[in-house]
């Protein structure tokens, strides 16, 4: 098991063309952890931001009775993904990871992959 910083830590040193990392609190929007690979982002920005996306799935999901759990939710821009992994441990209810990656270098396929054994190794 590892904590969140080391968790973060790994995201950015072991997924292919990370560029921020950040735990977040979704019922606040803050960041509970953050780490930077050298893309420039304003992680406190993209966790509150991305907190709004969160709450809008979950609310949508509720009001279409879908009885579902999201895996995770991917925002694709031109030069950038961004993933958003809600947490499913007990420990870790009300909590997200977000990866943002530079397009032209990641796998999203691998980075989903990675991201996923990441959630299952965190400890919160």
């Amino acid at each position: 098991m590892a904590d969140a910083d080391n968790s973060l830590r790994q995201a950015i040193a072991n997924i292919e063309g990370a560029i921020g990392a950040a735990l977040v609190d979704y019922s606040s929007g803050m960041a509970l952890g953050t780490v930077d690979g050298g893309g420039g982002l304003d992680l406190t920005v993209a966790a509150a931001g991305n907190t709004d996306v969160v709450r809008a799935k979950f609310r949508t999901m509720e009001m279409l009775g879908l009885n579902d759990a999201i895996e995770d939710i991917l925002i694709s821009l031109s030069s950038q993904y961004h993933l958003i992994r809600p947490l499913t441990s007990r420990s870790g209810k009300g909590l997200f990871l977000y990866l943002a990656l530079d397009k032209r270098r990641a796998n999203l396929a691998m980075a989903r992959h990675q991201l996923a054994k990441i959630e299952a190794d965190l400890e919160v």
